[in-house]
Order: structure tokens, then sequence, then C-alpha cells
């Protein structure tokens, strides 16, 4: 018999357990369930696919959203998008782009031919009279061409036509048609890529985390700090907060019009919302006079406006467009009205001297090495459970209810897709020969 006396362990308080005093309890968690559940992104929505310049006529491109592999073709200015997926042996028909004639597009392995327009099998090159023409195809997608942007409705297979809703559903609201419900006196009205003479001008790259993530980082009111040594705001002496706390109920406007675009709408810069300037425990002070006004909003199924930013008469958009549960396409779109060639070149001139290397690579990628630091803390399902929120985390939560409310479907786990298995030999040699996962197929040559 074991006579020695047991070791008896002092009681001490653990710092690192989940408060009750968080502000995202067990019940609240329960209304953004859907959200939660939407790590491979909301189906039956708009996305970005490409920049107009990226598909020019008779090219062909392979994208994943949501899990979906799609193929676009440009013919004779007209641009269709397909499921990128022979019904044969589910080969990507852009790693080989086989187009025979102007209204079709072939598998280059065993010849399965489909209808650019409907999506039909037509014929199969080698077996013109089997039973299956005619019987089966492939699923085809809404296209919009607007601003220079390529826009694809990514839809499940049975989503009827009749149901797709226009492109302005899934973008944000429009000024000034919504000036006088959302005015603020600091800026001009903002241009929006619908309008007329709109250029778009902008980049996208694959990041590596979730797009829930993504998202949220570019209305987190409280991230702001990391930004406080970017380039573009110690030379143009930008006085940009610690944070910004809301100071009332009605911080934040819901965007819910039964025919329009679904989100919110932040009021920033105005008494509903106060910057913090100082933390006098950590002795830090913002000082100076030179202040960047700007407002936030963000709409399903995932698209960020930022009003007056960088400069007055230009909006940022993002897009955080899931390609799997991991890895996203992020989005940085300039917008701005240009009526004449000379506006036009001088925006573009713009674009690239300034905007391009201080704002959407200098100043964003803040925002990518924040999203992919939280990444591996989500990444297993038990971050969303854990994370302790504060007040400043009220517009990520209200986002999180109002998309798991009016998103139009929750995208299934990508299957026989890129990613879909995160370890397989492809992928490991991918890697070794230092190609990282991306938005785009990579071609087979012959």
């Amino acid at each position: 018999m074991n006579e020695a006396t047991p070791i008896r362990r002092r009681q001490t308080v653990r710092l690192n357990e989940i408060s009750d005093k968080r502000m995202n309890d067990q019940k609240l968690q329960g209304q953004y369930q859907p959200y939660k559940d939407a790590a491979w992104g909301f189906i039956n929505h708009w996305y970005p696919a490409l920049f107009s310049e990226e598909l020019p006529e008779e090219g062909v491109e392979g994208i994943q959203i949501c899990g979906v592999p799609i193929v676009l073709r440009r013919v004779d200015g007209k641009i269709y998008a397909l499921k990128d997926q022979c019904v044969h042996r589910g080969v990507r028909l852009s790693a080989k782009p086989m187009c025979l004639t102007k209204k079709s597009i072939s598998c280059w392995y065993h010849g399965f031919t489909f209808d650019l327009e409907s999506g039909k099998l037509t014929t199969i090159i080698a077996n013109p009279e089997d039973k299956l023409i005619g019987n089966t195809g492939i699923t085809t997608y809404p296209v919009e061409e607007k601003g220079g942007m390529i826009f694809v409705f990514v839809r499940e297979d049975d989503f009827p036509d009749e149901d797709v809703p226009p492109l302005a559903s899934d973008l944000p609201v429009r000024f000034p048609d919504n000036s006088e419900r959302f005015p603020h006196p600091l800026w001009p009205a903002s241009p929006s890529i619908l309008d007329e003479n709109a250029v778009a001008l902008g980049i996208h790259r694959t990041g590596e985390t979730n797009w829930r993530i993504a998202c949220e980082n570019g209305f987190d009111n409280a991230h702001i700090l990391v930004h406080k040594d970017n380039t573009i705001v110690q030379a143009m002496n930008w006085v940009l907060p610690l944070g910004l706390l809301p100071t009332s109920d009605d911080a934040i406007t819901l965007i819910e019009d039964e025919d329009g675009p679904k989100g919110l709408m932040q009021w920033l810069f105005t008494d509903k919302w106060a910057p913090v300037l100082e933390n006098e425990e950590l002795g830090l002070k913002v000082e100076g006079v030179n202040g960047r006004f700007y407002r936030t909003s963000v709409v399903l199924p995932g698209c960020l406006m930022v009003e007056n930013w960088p400069e007055e008469h230009v909006v940022q958009y993002e897009w955080y467009v899931p390609i799997t549960d991991d890895l996203y396409e992020y989005w940085e779109v300039l917008v701005k009205v240009c009526r004449t060639d000379e506006e036009r070149t001088k925006f573009k001139y713009r674009f690239d001297r300034v905007y391009v290397p201080l704002c959407l690579n200098g100043f964003n990628d803040c925002d990518l090495y924040a999203r992919e630091a939280m990444e591996e803390f989500y990444a297993d399902g038990t971050g969303w459970d854990d994370e302790q929120l504060v007040a400043t985390d009220v517009s990520p939560v209200t986002w999180r209810k109002l998309a798991s409310r009016w998103n139009r479907g929750i995208a299934k786990p990508g299957r026989g897709v890129t990613n879909a298995t995160k370890t397989s030999s492809i992928r490991m040699r991918r890697l070794a020969e230092g190609k990282k996962p991306s938005y785009f197929v990579e071609k087979i040559e012959d």
C-alpha cells in the first residue's frame, strides 16, 4: 500500500479561461450559427471573377469560388461562364483549353463538348452517337461586365435562372441616391461601379486564411491600430485614432431593403462613434489635426465599401472571395467616375504611382498579415466559440447576425476540386516546387 502523502496543489485563478463577461455568449452565437457554418462562403451570390483585361477576346480562364470550379470564355465580346469540371471524369476544361467552335468548349482529354450558352453536352469528339449526348451537361453561371470588371453569379446547380437577382443586389448602396438616408457632411457622394463612366482599377491576390476572417478585418474599427506606421499615413501626416468606440445604439444602421443589398452602414465620424485618441496607462496619444475622414459599409456576400478613401471622389471596394475554407481571393478596387480620356489617363497614372504602392500594396499589406495571424486560432472551428469580444466588436457581431439571416445559401465543402483535400501528393509536389495554392487554374503545357 502506498502511504506517501498525496501532493496537494495550490488553488489558483486561471487567467486564460473564457470569461462570462464576453459579449458573444452561447445565446448570442446561436443568432449567427449559419455564419459559423459558412466556411466555404455563401453560394447563390454575385462575385468578382476577373478584371476585363484578364480575359481578352477568345481567352479562356479557370478560377474557383466557394469551392465551385468555373471556366470563363470570351467570344465576340460576350463572356460565358460554366462549371469547370467535365461530367465524364472531372477534368478541368480550363487546364488545357480546347475551343473548336465559337459556341462550344471541349474537354481536351476525351472530347466531351459543351454548349457555351446552355452547358448541354452537344457531342463527344470520338463518340458522336453516344446516348449521353443531349441528356447531360454542366452548370452555367450568369455574367455581368461593369467598369472593367467581370462578375459571375455563383450558384447551386439547381438554382433557377428566374431567381437570379440583379448585380446591384450584391453591391453597396449608391450615392447620391442614398445621400438623404445616409448623409455625411465631410465628403462628397462616393461613386459606384454601376455609375456611367465609372472606371474600376485594382488588383486581386490570394490570401491564406478563411474569407470570414478577412472580411471582418475590413470594417473592424479597432484594427486601425495596425496601420499607424504605414508610409502613406506618415507621408500625409494623417491622424488615425487608436480606435473607434460606439456611443449609441444606432451607431450602425442595417441595410435590409426588400429588393436591394443586405448589409450594414457605420456612422463613422459622427457623434455616434467616439475616436480613442489616448491610452494613459500605455502613454499613447494621437496628436495632429490632419484627419482622414472615411466611412465603411459592408454588404452580402462580403463586399466592403470605404467612402472617400484614399482621396475625395474615389471609393475603395474590397471583396473577400472564398476559394476554399482556408483560401480567399482579396480584391482591392478603386473606383472613380472619369468622363474623358484625359481624366481616365490621370486616374490610371495616379493609381500606378500612388495608390498601388502606398495603399493597395502598402496600407493593405498590414491587413493581409493581420488576417493570417488569426487563421490558426479559427481554423479548426473552436476560435468562434473561444473568442472573447468587447464593445468595439459590435460591427462584426452585427454583420454575422445579418449575414446569417439574409444569405441565399451556405456553400457546401468543395468536392473533387482544388484544396478540398488538404494533403495530397499533387499538393505536396506543387508546394515543393514553390507553387502556392492559387485562385487560377494552372495551365498544362504541351
